[in-house]
């Protein structure tokens, strides 16, 4: 394996992006980063001082790789940084003045970035790049009589015979190690291979009195068309080659804000060659890095074959199949014996682990690792499909808030993909998608009344019967208006286009393969905070009330919904514990003590914008039309989570635990430590 490092460009003023990202390299153990660093920046007003900041702080943390480049357009042939200088002298002069000041915080200096780039050398004012190679000689030279050792800026395209002409110039007798640029799979069309690459460059060395270092100064995979799962192959292909270093563009996405060298958006596969996205988020192979280095890259990417559409058809499709729902969902149909196939972007931590455990578990599970926002890839793998469960979404209302757009696309396009997709074929499969009890609103109309530790509805009938399918909609935060988007987009299209699709609307969910977050999935959160012995935020007073509903009830009815889709198709569902199983947030902490579960502190907040004070599914509509009703009790089901959870951070591997089967008798099922969603 090649060395590796990272490659990030600031500009004037980050600061705080410079934090952030020297903090994500730390996470993940990378210890060098290329940079650049301008000329023309440096004759700018703010740009020593900024560079008297940068670089110790950069090299505080790691080995740093300077790329001095762009001329001040003042001093250009014509004004602009690609321009040759019109006195090529004074890029040594000023590289001496940096290697005086900053010299003490590196060993290696990049001189200039992909010189036979047109956007980064403009060689038509530069017959031969004989005005380059003078400035490069030159500094170069400068650079060795302080000590310094020189890299070569790298190519992009890759072209040897550039190579030779800087041979046959003299740059390279100064040069300890020649740059070279690849984006395989995304700019790349008629890419060979790491190993050609090698073999042309170094064919070029035969018979040369010098041999330099070969390094890959700018490697990296755009994830536009979200597939991160590319990235992170890319990457692995790229430290594996015979390379002397390898660095990895790049640390985070591109500000959309902001234009590139060739212009604002001119080419939208720019935006997207981060570790990270732009606003901080970690994507698959950044988030693999840090969880456990190159050696969990190499394990996620080796559980999933490179995707080969057949015409192999027959199976359950699960969208987000490795999160909490879609694991037991997948569980249950590869017990009975049938063929899934499982859709995720692995973006929730921990789902990896939830494809571990059924891999090792099944043989007849697949999985593509991949995102509903790519048109394409769902159309192909809904094309085989005989059942379409569609259980990927962006969960977390907090989420949404901060990144709207983000979980617009996700929940609401990425849905539609999915109608689209189905609505493309002539024999179109069942359709069930889960929505959410957010679609409507925060129930401020329901007029309340405290009694012992919860809430109650004053009206007799939502007592009685909780809150049912033909109550209005109101879509509070963009969670709400995007899964209700998507909502009304299915019931649309089973009316419109005719196609046999349902819409379930999910109340609160628990049980095995959910490790809940204050965000998400708060009874698991609860019963993990209680066990580690941590204090509970609640956000109100905790009299709220929720039905909540043991994962593998839900399981029934997804199974049932999609075998009877002709009795659902085109409405809606509430789907929850119903009112037998409703409990306030401080009645379930209680029900912790007599599990002999200490109860956690509690913290009080005020309560969040759109936060239902209660909210019972009516069931009624379900159990009439699907035959089904909830069978686990909520003691029962918090003891088989607990079990679960006991055993997951345990570390045990797998475990026996006893859950209910779709009759309502028990079965032994076989239950590994997993991840969750």
């Amino acid at each position: 394996m090649t060395d590796f490092g990272v490659v990030e460009w600031f500009e004037v003023g980050e600061h705080e992006r410079v934090e952030k990202v020297l903090t994500s390299l730390r996470a993940m153990g990378v210890r060098r980063l290329r940079t650049g660093l301008s000329w023309a920046d440096w004759y700018t007003d703010e740009g020593e001082a900024w560079y008297d900041w940068l670089i110790p702080t950069l090299a505080r943390e790691v080995e740093v790789l300077p790329c001095y480049l762009y001329t001040p357009p003042s001093i250009g042939v014509v004004p602009k940084t690609s321009s040759p200088p019109r006195r090529p002298r004074e890029y040594a002069d000023v590289l001496d003045l940096i290697l005086d000041r900053y010299g003490e915080h590196f060993e290696y200096v990049e001189l200039w970035n992909e010189p036979n780039n047109l956007s980064e050398w403009d060689w038509t004012l530069d017959p031969g790049w004989a005005t380059f190679s003078r400035m490069i000689i030159d500094a170069a030279n400068w650079a060795r009589q302080r000590g310094k050792k020189t890299v070569l800026g790298g190519m992009s395209p890759v072209d040897p015979s550039w190579l030779e002409l800087m041979w046959d110039r003299g740059v390279i007798d100064h040069i300890d190690a020649i740059g070279i640029h690849g984006f395989p799979g995304t700019w790349e069309a008629t890419w060979q291979g790491w190993d050609d690459v090698v073999d042309r460059v170094r064919r070029v060395f035969e018979g040369r009195p010098s041999n330099p270092q070969l390094w890959v100064t700018e490697v990296g995979y755009s994830t536009w068309l979200h597939d991160e799962l590319g990235q992170a192959r890319g990457f692995l292909n790229a430290i594996d080659a015979d390379m002397d270093r390898v660095y990895w563009y790049s640390a985070q996405d591109l500000d959309p804000a902001r234009p590139t060298v060739d212009g604002f958006h001119s080419d939208e596969r720019e935006y997207h060659f981060g570790l990270r996205r732009s606003d901080g988020s970690p994507k698959l192979l950044g988030r693999m890095l840090e969880g456990g280095g190159v050696p969990a890259v190499r394990e996620i990417t080796a559980r999933v074959a490179p995707a080969v559409h057949t015409k192999s058809r027959g199976y359950a499709l699960i969208t987000g199949g490795c999160g909490f729902l879609g694991t037991n969902l997948a569980d249950r149909l590869l017990r009975d014996g049938q063929r899934v196939r499982l859709l995720d972007n692995l973006s929730r931590p921990g789902v990896e682990q939830n494809l571990r455990t059924l891999q090792e578990r099944y043989d007849r599970v697949d999985a593509t690792i991949g995102d509903v926002r790519n048109p394409y890839l769902v159309k192909e793998e809904v094309e085989g499909a005989d059942r379409v469960f569609h259980l990927a979404a962006q969960v977390a209302v907090t989420t949404s808030v901060e990144a709207p757009s983000q979980d617009f696309e996700v929940n609401a396009r990425g849905t539609l993909n999915v109608l689209d997709a189905i609505r493309d074929r002539d024999d179109r499969p069942p359709l069930v998608f889960t929505s959410t009890n957010k679609v409507y609103g925060g129930l401020d109309d329901v007029e309340l009344r405290v009694r012992d530790r919860r809430y109650e509805p004053v009206d007799t009938e939502i007592r009685s019967r909780g809150i049912g399918e033909e109550r209005c909609l109101q879509f509070l935060s963009p969670y709400g208006c995007s899964k209700g988007a998507a909502d009304q987009y299915v019931l649309d299209h089973a009316h419109t286009f005719g196609l046999p699709a349902a819409v379930l609307r999910l109340s609160c969910v628990y049980g095995p393969h959910q490790l809940g977050t204050e965000d998400q999935g708060w009874v698991a959160h609860f019963l993990i905070r209680a066990l580690e012995g941590k204090p509970v935020t609640i956000f109100g007073d905790g009299l709220q009330v929720r039905d909540i509903l043991f994962v593998t009830d839900l399981v029934n009815l997804f199974l049932r919904a999609a075998e009877r889709i002709d009795d659902v198709r085109g409405r809606p569902l509430n789907v929850g514990g119903g009112g037998p199983r409703a409990v306030s947030l401080l009645e379930l902490l209680e029900m912790f003590e007599s599990m002999g579960i200490p109860r956690p502190e509690i913290q009080f907040e005020e309560p969040r914008p759109g936060d239902q004070r209660y909210y019972v599914s009516d069931l009624r509509h379900a159990e009439r039309i699907l035959d089904w009703s909830p069978t686990v009790e909520v003691e029962e089901g918090l003891r088989l989570l607990h079990a679960w959870q006991a055993g997951f951070k345990g570390g045990k591997g797998s475990r026996t635990t006893s859950v209910p089967g779709s009759s309502g008798r028990r079965v032994v099922e076989r239950v590994k430590a997993g991840g969750h969603r």
